[in-house]
């Protein structure tokens, strides 16, 4: 009975948040979460999440299950009644996230085990993406702050965060029982998501615009003619061409002589048969009487219409210029199965006899740019988008690489002429393709919504659902910084999966079950051992450095992402990693050689030689060995002395842990048992790093020597024709010097990369050691193999994937 009120109240907060209630996102699945926990078996949890989808499904689609019953004439109930028994494989996440889930919680605690289900999720819906591709983060829409931070994971980061705060609420309540206390952290943790997305809002929102050209002012004709079909069957073809071009030749005249627009929009199929290529005669007198109101108009027409070739016909917008004429055709990309085509191994006279409506256009060939060739002399690249290549995030993402300022989308969206949810979320879509590539957007449908939308995803001009419209709106146009997601993609699911495959690998047997705890016997530590005896202001000096040394890193990382002249000029990246990172990092190396030494344990004493120097102190005196709770130069120890107070140099080597045990094991004093294990932990100490991994000859040097190899190879293909060409055309100084700038220049992303993961690294692991002490070893060695991994097989794999784009 709990199980079925934790289902029912999720799926009522999800039909809530659907509905407007953005905030119900970071609570809504909690209750199917405390459902899941007393799930034991394999079993319960596959009946929990089948309920649930099933749950959420009638909550939240049924406007579609009715949409499509009556659109196949089938009738309503029975359209939903199909909607319901196939929810499981239009909301597969439920399962992927509940199973993992499951298998999670007997092995890891609560924050990797939710961290494990969230990345389920994501990598579920990127894997198997629904016919919207909608996801939970899509419903932050309504919050003009917490929709920001689409730019930079897109909505499958947004429905992330959701998911963890979620399961921190979750988490709250079932530790309730024992105290407000004990539940005030994983409740402090749930607030962070609404807090990170505020503030990434806020800064978004607040940051000084980009200056911006002239603004477009585009006119948008909401015909509100949809069902031409019927319209046929009542009056034939010609007189319903007639009457659309009518209609759109009288709002369009509106618009450009009375409202001054720089250019008209009509929706998807407004002329509804092929342009350039008429049928028949009428047919071509049809296409003229478009090219001469496009003459008088004087400015550029983009309208809905069809093109074919010899492979068939497709969906297409043409791009009409006045005194041009056509300039060309975008071929719609994505289209709705089972109405606009049907697989080709499911094709056939039967099905097409039991589903008479579907159609057989074909898929046209991905993003394309066109220029507006305004009439004041601008020329603006606008990326066309036709009804469902809205709901595709890499479409907008490769229009936004290849030089768009605007997206122009043009929807049927007459399927949802009475179950307004499904143009609600169709808008809600589109607009956060403009929010994830910072274009602004004209967007018209054919009987509503139209919208134009601003690169925050505000609509600053709409229309209604059903009515005859015309939208007037002008948007400023500017060549945007690429956000993260044009950057890198769509790349949530896709990290998220590869999270998962490392967590596969770790509970597989090539890691030993006991891996990453902390050995009952601490680890040895060769003697005389060399160590680094600082002072205060030797230790401050190459601390100070080799922090500028990080941060000069980080800095040169940040520029790379924001200059696009940076990434290609290799010689500038030597000159600015050589003065921000080897410089400081060559400064404090000189500082820490200067003060080195070798230090072993003689006659009850602690031996410290330097030269000719010789430092003893004897062990009765240390009262404790304490490692440095800052790893500043690096790991290190800091000797407190019986007096109590510490002695005046530092020991700087690389395992603090054993040196201490070493120590201890010759008379001195010993080490704390749990600073020992959390200090390790921090500093990386026993042994969890990699002896031939982490050498500075592999990873700097000879890794990036096997990518340069492939890339200069291919370079010199394109460049010279072949693998020798730069040789054979200047000589082998030539050849050499280039090869060597590649070298360099991988090298360089390769100390970059590294420097990152490190950062990661470190991070996560002090957030372990606050919040889960116990498992910090543990999650320390997971870690070293993730940066591994991602360093010595992801950036081969990356290359790999470029190359093979070329």
């Amino acid at each position: 009975m709990l199980i079925a009120a934790g289902i029912l109240a999720s799926a009522a907060l999800s039909a809530m948040y659907v509905r407007g209630g953005w905030l119900l996102g970071f609570v809504l699945l909690a209750p199917w979460l405390r459902a899941l926990d007393g799930s034991r078996t394999w079993a319960s949890t596959l009946a929990c999440a089948y309920a649930m989808s099933v749950a959420f499904t009638a909550a939240v689609f049924a406007w579609f299950g009715i949409a499509f019953g009556r659109y196949t004439q089938v009738g309503e109930l029975a359209g939903l009644a199909v909607l319901l028994l196939c929810a499981p494989l239009f909301q597969p996440q439920f399962f992927a996230f509940a199973l993992v889930r499951h298998a999670c919680t007997s092995r890891y605690g609560l924050a990797l085990r939710a961290l494990a289900a969230a990345a389920a999720w994501v990598a579920a819906e990127r894997l198997l993406p629904r016919l919207l591709s909608d996801t939970l983060g899509y419903g932050l829409y309504p919050s003009p702050l917490l929709r920001q931070a689409a730019d930079v994971g897109g909505g499958a980061g947004l429905t992330l965060l959701l998911l963890l705060a979620n399961e921190g609420i979750a988490a709250a309540h079932a530790r309730w029982p024992g105290g407000w206390r004990a539940a005030l952290r994983p409740a402090a943790l749930a607030a962070l998501a609404p807090l990170l997305l505020a503030g990434y809002g806020l800064l978004t929102l607040s940051g000084s615009p980009a200056s911006a050209a002239k603004p477009l002012r585009m006119g948008l004709v909401q015909a509100n003619m949809v069902d031409y079909e019927g319209l046929r069957r009542l009056r034939g073809a010609h007189a319903v061409v007639r009457e659309v071009l009518d209609r759109h030749f009288a709002m369009s005249y509106d618009a450009v002589v009375r409202q001054r627009a720089d250019a008209v929009l009509w929706s998807e199929t407004a002329y509804p048969t092929t342009f350039g290529q008429p049928k028949s005669e009428a047919g071509a007198e049809f296409d003229r009487e478009i090219l001469a109101n496009v003459n008088a108009a004087g400015v550029p027409f983009v309208f809905g219409t069809y093109d074919r070739d010899s492979a068939g016909e497709y969906n297409a917008a043409a791009f009409v210029q006045p005194g041009a004429g056509l300039l060309g055709f975008y071929r719609k990309t994505r289209l709705f199965p089972f109405t606009e085509y049907v697989p080709a191994w499911l094709d056939g006279d039967a099905l097409r006899r039991l589903l008479p409506w579907t159609g057989n256009w074909q898929p046209g060939n991905g993003a394309r740019v066109f220029p507006l060739r305004l009439a004041d002399g601008r020329e603006v690249p606008v990326l066309p988008l036709i009804c469902l290549d809205d709901v595709d995030a890499h479409l907008a993402i490769d229009g936004a690489r290849l030089g768009a300022q605007a997206i122009l989308t043009m929807s049927n969206d007459s399927w949802f002429s009475k179950e307004r949810e499904g143009a609600r979320l169709h808008q809600v879509a589109a607009a956060f393709r403009s929010i994830e590539t910072r274009l602004p957007q004209f967007r018209v449908t054919s009987n509503g919504y139209s919208a134009a939308i601003d690169a925050g995803g505000a609509i600053l001009a709409g229309t209604a659902m059903g009515e005859p419209a015309l939208v007037i709106a002008d948007l400023p146009l500017r060549r945007p910084a690429p956000t993260l997601m044009v950057r890198w993609g769509d790349w949530v699911g896709l990290a998220a999966g590869a999270f998962l495959l490392l967590l596969g690998i770790r509970s597989m047997s090539i890691w030993p079950r006991h891996a990453g705890q902390l050995p009952d016997v601490p680890p040895a530590i060769a003697l005389p051992a060399k160590v680094v005896l600082l002072p205060p202001f030797a230790r401050f000096a190459a601390g100070a450095l080799r922090t500028a040394a990080r941060m000069g890193l980080l800095g040169m990382g940040a520029a790379l992402l924001l200059d696009d002249s940076l990434r290609i000029n290799t010689l500038a990246q030597i000159r600015i990693f050589a003065a921000c990172f080897l410089a400081p990092e060559a400064a404090a190396l000189c500082v820490l050689f200067a003060f080195r030494a070798r230090a072993e344990f003689s006659h009850g004493r602690l031996v410290l030689s330097r030269g000719a120097q010789r430092i003893e102190l004897a062990l009765q005196d240390i009262a404790a060995a304490e490692l440095w709770r800052l790893p500043f130069p690096g790991p290190g120890l800091a000797l407190r002395l019986a007096s109590g107070q510490r002695w005046r140099y530092g020991l700087a080597l690389a395992e603090p842990v054993a040196f201490a045990a070493a120590m201890a094991g010759a008379g001195g004093p010993p080490m704390a048992q749990k600073t020992r294990a959390l200090q390790a932990a921090v500093q990386g100490g026993a042994g969890l790093r990699h002896r031939w991994l982490d050498h500075p000859l592999n990873k700097f040097v000879l890794l990036p020597l096997v990518l340069a190899i492939p890339a200069f190879t291919l370079h010199q293909h394109i460049a010279y024709g072949s693998a020798f060409g730069e040789y054979y055309s200047f000589g082998l100084k030539a050849y050499l010097s280039a090869f060597a700038l590649w070298w360099a220049a991988w090298s360089i992303g390769v100390v970059l990369s590294a420097a990152l993961l490190r950062a990661a690294i470190e991070a996560a692991t002090l957030l372990a050691v606050l919040l889960r002490p116990k498992q910090a070893i543990g999650t320390r060695l997971w870690l070293e193999r993730g940066g591994y991994a991602m360093l010595y097989l992801g950036m081969p794999a990356w290359l790999l994937v470029k190359l093979s784009g070329l």
